[in-house]
């Protein structure tokens, strides 16, 4: 028995993005309580004003990384929000991979900004493909909902 429901475990797509989702919200949560030892470990500065920032920025994650998990986690989420979370997540990417290029992160801070990078590529897959339907008529006995198009 899962956890998810069957639109999500149906999904492989639907359910990586779901996961990654709860990982943004961990790592995020981790960047905000303990930004210090992160920021060490990316081989960053580390200042009462550096760890404050990226603590601000671990608080974003928590929050996007949420709305992700609740958004595919719900029966119709909104066709929006792999577009704007593909698009939080590339910029993302860019600016880890500035700051390695500007010597503020060290070179293992390329894994986060590979992983965002293919998380913004799954986004991207994700809005760009047709509108899935979690039943369709055969198997329910009713009418599709009305697109507003003519046959």
């Amino acid at each position: 028995m899962s956890l998810l429901p069957s639109r999500v475990t149906g999904d492989p797509l639907r359910l990586v993005l779901v996961l990654i989702g709860a990982v943004t919200v961990l790592t995020g949560l981790c960047q905000l309580v303990a930004p210090g030892p992160l920021l060490d470990v990316l081989s960053a500065e580390s200042t009462p004003t550096t760890r404050h920032l990226f603590g601000t920025v671990g608080m974003f994650m928590v929050v996007i990384g949420g709305l992700v998990v609740q958004g595919l986690l719900s029966p119709s989420p909104p066709s929006y929000l792999p577009l704007w979370v593909g698009l939080q997540k590339f910029a993302a990417s860019v600016l880890v991979g500035v700051a390695v290029a500007r010597d503020l992160f060290g070179p293992l801070a390329l894994l986060v900004a590979a992983f965002d990078f293919a998380t913004a590529v799954l986004c991207a897959v994700m809005w760009r493909r047709p509108a899935r339907r979690d039943t369709t008529p055969a198997t329910t006995g009713q009418r599709p909902a009305a697109t507003g198009e003519r046959p």
